[in-house]
């Protein structure tokens, strides 16, 4: 998510302009650990989210995760 944030930075958004995500993940059994992380990131207002279980993720990922964000 720290790279998600350097992203939307350089697109003119930010983390709070997020409003919606899907989480791809390669198992569900860490859903409990990304869940946590998320929670320290969107702290007021979380937007809209889905997670997914994946098959398979680019280059042996475990998380993969997809925001749309407004922009100025």
């Amino acid at each position: 998510l720290t790279n998600i944030q350097a992203v939307l930075q350089s697109a003119g958004s930010s983390i709070d302009r997020v409003v919606k995500t899907t989480i791809f993940l390669a198992d569900m059994n860490d859903f409990a650990k990304v869940n946590a992380i998320y929670g320290d990131v969107f702290q007021q207002e979380p937007p809209a989210r889905s997670t997914v279980q994946v098959a398979a993720l680019p280059l042996g990922g475990l998380v993969e995760v997809e925001v749309i964000a407004l922009v100025d």
